[in-house]
């Protein structure tokens, strides 16, 4: 069955109105829009196989909404960060969590794939990176009613974990042998993407400073983007360049100083922000939305009752748990509540699943295993959101 113009836009137009509705019942319900999303996207997935109709290219199509929504909503998270000397503490605590988080659970789902699917552990690593990630696409959204200081703190952990984990990823698959050259390289590179942003984001800032044109925050979306992507046909960790722009552009008077401020105003750059984070932040909200109604959609619903699915699934998951509870309660000393419960998995986790080379494939590591540790994830972070609602604590002191 091919369906007409009308009845297409029908659909689409429908579909942002219910994820519009699921918004508003997340903020009440404390339900996490994304599972709603992707209950909804299987329930379609049932609707089009009884009408025989379907998505050619779908993964394609996922990859693509998949990379679009990465950018906006660190963008977004971004903007709404403030940069001072008494932040740094927070930053290196975020940065640190993020990395040893990311890196102790990779290696421990490594090994349990290593063993439960005997593959070879270089294989089993690069299947795990994907999952070790925290999703910023469902956590930065999901924290807007929390305290600044709790929001903060994911709100940098997840953006942090999402770059590190494209970094450890690109690292990987790039170094079957890992070797003190490997690490050299590793230091170039990021070293380039840094000095790269810098030079970018000013240019960047100019241009919002001086277009005069009604036309401007989608322009420079669109230079973002695709400045994002020429770095990822180098390999460059360029998620690194949105994040400083983001940030750059929130805490202007922090770098526009001296010479700088003859050629961009701040207070141009004060009245735009606003602007632009309205349009990002709609922008997001509706690549999300078909990011994971598709993600639903394409789920093999047989594989979902395939009991390795499910061992594999809430395996992984206890994994990230437990990972997380050491070393928020022992090592990074921060509250619990709802810190421990807000590490979902979401986007980048599915982004970097889709991108893994041919050769790393495994059989037994499929769509099924990603559903299931994204929505256990989403339900223990609607959980503890739940708490934050139903319980008094004090502001932590990070």
């Amino acid at each position: 069955m091919i369906l007409d113009a009308y009845t297409f836009l029908i659909i689409l137009s429908s579909l942002i109105i219910l994820s519009y509705v699921f918004d508003l019942m997340a903020k009440r319900s404390k339900i996490p829009s994304v599972i709603l999303l992707l209950f909804t996207g299987i329930i379609l997935q049932v609707l089009a196989s009884s009408f025989n109709v379907s998505l050619p290219g779908l993964r394609n199509i996922l990859e693509l909404f998949g990379i679009i929504g990465l950018i906006l909503i660190v963008l977004e998270g971004a903007l709404d960060l403030e940069l001072s000397r008494d932040k740094l503490p927070l930053i290196r605590k975020t940065l640190l969590t993020a990395t040893l988080t990311l890196l102790i659970t990779a290696a421990l789902i490594a090994w349990f794939i290593y063993f439960w699917l005997e593959v070879p552990y270089q294989v089993a690593i690069v299947n795990a990176i994907p999952l070790a990630v925290i999703s910023s696409a469902i956590a930065i959204p999901s924290v807007s009613n929390l305290t600044a200081q709790k929001k903060e703190f994911i709100v940098y952990e997840a953006t942090f974990s999402d770059i590190i984990g494209i970094v450890a990823f690109n690292f990987a698959i790039q170094n079957e042998q890992v070797g003190i050259g490997s690490f050299v390289s590793l230091a170039v590179d990021l070293g380039s993407i840094l000095l790269i942003s810098v030079v970018c984001c000013l240019l960047l800032l100019f241009f919002v400073d001086k277009i005069r044109s009604h036309i401007k925050f989608f322009l420079i979306i669109a230079i973002l983007i695709l400045l994002y992507s020429i770095g990822k046909k180098f390999h460059l960790s360029s998620l690194l360049m949105v994040l400083c722009f983001g940030l750059m552009l929130n805490n202007a008077a922090l770098f526009i100083k001296d010479r700088l401020a003859k050629y961009i105003s701040l207070a141009s750059l004060q009245a735009e922000i606003i602007q632009l984070k309205q349009i990002n932040g709609e922008s997001a909200f509706v690549i999300r939305t078909f990011f994971f109604l598709l993600f639903g959609f394409s789920i093999n619903l047989q594989e979902l009752f395939q009991l390795d699915v499910w061992v594999m699934g809430f395996t992984i998951f206890s994994i990230i748990l437990l990972v997380r509870f050491a070393y928020l309660q022992y090592i990074a000393r921060v509250p619990l509540i709802p810190e421990l419960f807000i590490a979902p998995r979401g986007l980048i986790t599915i982004l970097l699943f889709f991108s893994i080379p041919p050769q790393y494939d495994i059989v037994g590591m499929n769509e099924s295993v990603l559903f299931f540790v994204v929505l256990l994830s989403s339900l223990l972070m609607m959980l503890g959101l739940l708490l934050t609602r139903n319980s008094v604590s004090n502001i932590p002191n990070y």
